[in-house]
């Protein structure tokens, strides 16, 4: 058993990479919170039931329909995001000049229709789904052996993650996601379709919440509940990052997953807590958050 100063380095590598594995999951939702908030101002408070979604969604692929894994990474998204494209639009569009407020609580409302609907029709214990062949087995690594498919979801959350960083930052496509935000009118007055824009962008912020979901499915059960779970401490992470920023939504994302995965393994008891001890640090010191613009 390897140790250094009295630290047990298997089981530390143990809880990195727990954390790093949750870190990812929060970087995928807290990222399309900050698309969804930072573009076009809305508080979506149904991601985690999005997210919870796209597990599911998976699970009755393969289970009703035979559809893999690897088609599941690629369909489930796309479904959920066209569900949330209609919701956008006959849902969120009308109240959109309204106080955020109001699409919080609506969000809110709808997060809790869809988790009673599938609490009722596959109740609260979780349905398991299988790691995909190719991925099951690991590597035995110097200080901890590292299963193939928690290295999977690290590698593409991180790609997918750092992708849309890139497309929104530094692609004229998401120059013209910035401006139509900024100046509708504008620009409209060049030609440029500002309401098919903000459906496709909240849509695109939900998919990534159902790209989650099916990361999490063979991880954790999936289950109704595994969306209200995450999505409080998800908030505390975008707050963190700064509210709209896409950057910070990321780097807090991971950042959080490693530092809650040693405190697991430092000091259990404060495990649950210290994502929001962080928050009220930030918010004291840096109301606007690490990486969010003071207004």
């Amino acid at each position: 058993m390897a140790t250094i100063f009295g630290i047990n380095l298997f089981a530390l590598s143990g809880q990195l990479l727990v954390g790093l594995i949750n870190g990812s999951f929060y970087a995928l939702l807290s990222l399309g919170l900050a698309i969804i908030f930072g573009l076009l101002k809305i508080i979506n408070f149904a991601q985690g039931a999005m997210y919870m979604l796209g597990a599911f969604f998976a699970w009755m692929a393969l289970n009703y329909m035979g559809i893999n894994y690897w088609w599941a990474l690629l369909l489930v998204p796309l479904a959920v995001g066209v569900l949330a494209i209609l919701m956008e639009r006959f849902l969120v569009r009308p109240i959109a000049n309204e106080d955020h407020l109001y699409s919080l609580l609506l969000t809110f409302g709808v997060a809790l229709v869809l988790q009673g609907l599938f609490t009722h029709f596959y109740g609260s214990s979780g349905l398991p789904y299988q790691i995909p062949t190719e991925l099951k087995g690991g590597t035995k690594l110097p200080f901890m052996y590292l299963p193939n498919y928690r290295a999977w979801i690290i590698v593409s959350s991180l790609v997918v993650c750092f992708s849309t960083w890139w497309v929104i930052e530094k692609t004229k496509l998401g120059a013209y996601l910035r401006a139509g935000t900024e100046n509708p009118q504008l620009m409209q007055g060049f030609g440029i379709n500002v309401p098919l824009i903000t459906t496709l962008t909240f849509g695109f912020g939900v998919a990534l919440a159902a790209f989650a979901g099916v990361l999490a499915a063979p991880v954790y059960s999936v289950s109704p509940e595994m969306g209200s779970n995450i999505l409080i401490v998800v908030f505390a992470i975008v707050v963190i990052g700064g509210m709209g920023s896409i950057g910070g939504a990321i780097l807090t994302g991971l950042m959080m997953g490693v530092v809650e995965g040693l405190t697991k393994f430092f000091y259990p008891e404060a495990s649950t807590t210290v994502i929001f001890l962080f928050m009220v640090i930030v918010l004291l010191v840096k109301p606007a958050g690490l990486f969010g613009k003071e207004a």
